[in-house]
């Protein structure tokens, strides 16, 4: 077989696409997408290279600088550019891993992130650039406030890579810091490729819809169900078929394992290793200690407050469901058990049918996609005085679209996003806002405007009826949207502090905050229409919808106690066995029993993700979120574009320039409170 040629010529250069790009950086106006999307497998690791050793020979330089010549111009502004050069160079390199169509490609960017990873954790532990920094801090020198904070923090994150300890313990941190990078790509990598699929025959997927069906793939006669979201979720939500759940549960529950479990289990070790050498008693100490919350006592105090308050919850609509579970199982004459973990999805969905009247299928109609994405990108340009507008773009796949984004007031170029809907084999498969370009300013004094992806995973339409989202999905996509404004709208001047670089804690607050509109019937009319009649969303149907809105509130936020404090409990140890704690703390905290051999955790990317000993913050940023909502927002009205614009400026603006406290105090006038958070889950304050 000929190899098929890319480009019909020899591939290009790593220094040739590197300097393409640079070139664009330093001598444009910043008003453009300066990445690319076109490189190809054969030139992404060459890219990276030429990324690496253009870094390299930045820092090589800075150490080199004498105490006499360390100014701001030869340390820290060369710092801060390279930041956002290396930034770009990493996103055209290592974001096609989660997105690209072909294998190849997404195989080399993932090679190429390894690689620049490494880099960055070696970048980050050397120890000559971190006594040149020490020579320009130690003149004192007067600074703006945000230069003072990227001073500030470059010296926080040296001081937490060990660099003031002896040269054999900075080795060892170094060699288990890499190590760890490596095992993370490796994790994700594997979640991304999993395409393990079941074969069930038509009267195994009872209770399951026609068009659900008929997107499937057969095998000899048998419908083929994979593991990814659309396709398991259904399955575990609507089908009649007891022992179909069993297997479809099983089966997701048991995603790479036992390859993920092995690495997040060398992985919890390393982390303990490292804190200890560090002088933190466990990694959630060294983590936390940057945190809002500040020490794991904290996560620990508010984690177990909130689950005795949700226990009487949780008690009354676990016997909901048994009593469900009851009744079906004598209408069929079968033996009655307790409640296992693949009959979860089903019975809550069966709670909302019956007790709040909300059929999720029925619903579905309501929300093609189109109409959805119109009205949220409405809503969004309303609230925060935006513009946007459809633009051709070159882009990594047919099905993405592009788009620009003004200033409503003067028509000024805020920034650009994308939004990538689909699944395809190999895509990253949850809902993410990916930051591609940082909103950030350059060197030459001009500013680089943002862009950033909206990756999602709704079903793609079929020649019979449009994509059409379940309302948790709309909920999904107006939340990763929030991501993306932060992203567009943060006007911080280092990358360091661009878009959503702020304490991970409060990261999710902007977003969670407008997940409230998804309830709102206004909003909710906006993003409706029936996708065969154009007919609105019927009152009827929205109040029940709304009034839905905490039905299974106890089981849900218990799952999220759950997987808080299983983050919690392996890393404040020196090593764990996964699946046995995941076991405990599901049956103490939830009340039921893990399935028998599943382990979530291999498929818990958090886990490799970013959230290591933070995944408590979803909840935490709640509270943030739910006060911003009800003392701003519900009082003043929720399409009030003055709230939306002082929303824009005090909370999304400073990106990571100041303390998320401190903004959140700016927005709402006073220290936040929990009684918000409390009553938005049907607790008494």
């Amino acid at each position: 077989k000929k190899k098929k040629k890319t480009h019909g010529i020899m591939p290009r250069s790593g220094e040739e696409l590197f300097n393409a790009i640079k070139d664009k950086v330093e001598q444009g106006d910043g008003q453009e997408i300066v990445l690319r999307w076109d490189v190809t497998a054969e030139e992404l690791m060459p890219l990276a290279e030429a990324a690496i050793a253009h870094s390299k020979a930045v820092y090589d330089k800075i150490a080199g600088v004498t105490a006499e010549e360390a100014t701001w111009e030869t340390v820290m502004q060369p710092m801060a550019d390279d930041d956002t050069l290396f930034r770009l160079m990493d996103s055209v390199c290592t974001f096609p891993q989660h997105v690209h169509a072909d294998k190849a490609v997404r195989d080399a960017a993932t090679a190429a992130d390894t690689k620049m990873s490494d880099f960055r954790v070696e970048l980050a532990s050397r120890y000559d650039v971190y006594l040149a920094v020490q020579k320009y801090a130690d003149r004192k020198e007067k600074l703006e406030p945000e230069a003072q904070r990227f001073l500030d923090r470059v010296m926080r994150d040296f001081k937490r890579r060990g660099m003031h300890l002896d040269e054999d313990t900075r080795n060892k941190i170094l060699a288990i810091s890499k190590k760890m990078s490596d095992l993370s790509i490796q994790y994700s990598k594997n979640l991304g490729e999993e395409c393990r699929k079941l074969l069930f025959a038509e009267e195994e997927l009872k209770g399951l819809p026609e068009d659900f069906l008929k997107g499937l793939t057969k095998v000899d006669g048998k419908y083929e169900l994979n593991l990814k979201y659309p396709c398991a979720i259904p399955c575990l939500k609507l089908c009649e078929v007891e022992e179909t759940r069993r297997q479809m549960e099983a089966a997701f529950n048991s995603r790479c394992v036992p390859d993920n479990v092995n690495i997040l289990e060398e992985l919890i070790k390393l982390r303990h290793e490292r804190a200890q050498l560090l002088g933190y008693e466990t990694h959630a100490h060294y983590i936390t200690e940057i945190r809002m919350v500040k020490s794991p006592e904290k996560v620990k105090e508010f984690l177990t407050n909130l689950s005795e308050k949700l226990t009487p919850l949780n008690q009354e609509e676990m016997d909901l469901l048994r009593e469900l579970k009851k009744k079906d199982k004598e209408a069929k004459g079968e033996a009655v058990d307790d409640i296992r973990a693949y009959d979860m999805t089903f019975y809550r969905n069966k709670v909302e049918k019956e007790k709040y009247s909300v059929d999720h299928e029925q619903l579905k109609a309501y929300f093609p996609l189109e109409v959805v994405t119109k009205g949220l990108l409405d809503i969004y340009q309303e609230l925060l005085s935006l513009k946007f507008v459809e633009v051709k773009k070159e882009t990594w796949h047919e099905d993405v679209k592009a788009f620009e984004v003004h200033n409503k007031s003067d028509d000024a170029l805020v920034g650009f996003f994308y939004l990538d809907m689909h699944p395809r084999d190999g895509k990253y498969g949850h809902a993410a806002c990916f930051g591609l370009q940082p909103a950030t300013r350059l060197g030459n004094g001009k500013r680089l405007v943002p862009a950033a992806a909206c990756v999602c995973n709704f079903t793609k339409p079929t020649a019979e009826q449009p994509s059409l989202l379940q309302h948790s999905e709309v909920e999904t996509f107006f939340h990763e949207f929030g991501h993306v404004c932060h992203q567009l709208c943060a006007l911080a001047n280092f990358t360091l502090f661009a878009g959503t670089s702020v304490e991970r804690d409060f990261v999710e607050a902007p977003s969670q905050m407008l997940e409230n509109w998804c309830w709102e019937r206004p909003a909710l009319a906006r993003m409706s229409a029936h996708y065969k009649t154009g007919e609105p969303l019927p009152d009827e149907l929205l109040e029940k919808l709304v009034a839905s809105r905490n039905a299974n509130a106890g089981i849900l936020n218990k799952r999220q106690i759950v997987l808080a404090t299983f983050d919690q409990t392996i890393h404040t140890a020196a090593s764990a066995d996964t699946a046995a704690v995941l076991a405990r703390l599901t049956k103490e905290v939830s009340g039921y029993e893990c399935s028998p051999g599943t382990n979530m955790s291999a498929s818990f990317g958090h886990m490799a993700g970013g959230y290591d000993a933070q995944y408590y913050g979803y909840l935490y940023s709640e509270v943030f979120s739910m006060d911003m909502y009800k003392t701003r927002f519900a009082a003043e009205g929720i399409f009030n574009p003055v709230t939306g614009m002082d929303y824009r400026t005090k909370i999304l603006q400073p990106g990571g320039s100041r303390d998320a406290a401190e903004s959140l105090c700016d927005f709402l006038g006073r220290e936040p409170t929990a009684d918000a958070f409390l009553e938005s889950k049907g607790l008494k304050v």
